[in-house]
């Protein structure tokens, strides 16, 4: 993941380990980090979340259970079934990163009892 992060550049990359770091505080002992379809991922049991940096935006993929849980929040963004774009000329809502990628732990727990 720290290859990938450091082949952008230093402003993206600022973005992206803010992101990641966000990520980490809040998923479970055990969470992996990998690569998969080119993109930072983190699993646990089973695909928690990705995200990618492109151009003008963080894309953030939560899967499409993420976006559903919380399209109102995520109704100011472009997006797609599983996907949503975070401008870099917006902040970053770190704080909803979050809460998604918690409700993803959660779900992907009460999935695999």
């Amino acid at each position: 993941m720290e290859e990938y992060i450091a082949s952008f550049p230093e402003n993206t990359q600022k973005i992206l380990i803010e992101v990641c770091e966000a990520i980490r505080s809040v998923v479970p002992d055990g969470t992996e980090e990998l690569l998969a379809y080119g993109m930072p991922t983190f699993k646990y049991k089973k695909n928690l979340v990705h995200f990618a940096a492109w151009n003008n935006h963080l894309g953030f993929y939560p899967t499409p259970s993420g976006i559903r849980e919380f399209q109102e929040q995520l109704s100011i963004y472009e997006g797609a079934k599983g996907s949503i774009k975070f401008l870099y000329s917006q902040p970053i809502p770190i704080d909803l990163i979050k809460q998604i990628v918690e409700f993803r732990v959660k779900e992907v727990i009460s999935k695999s009892n």
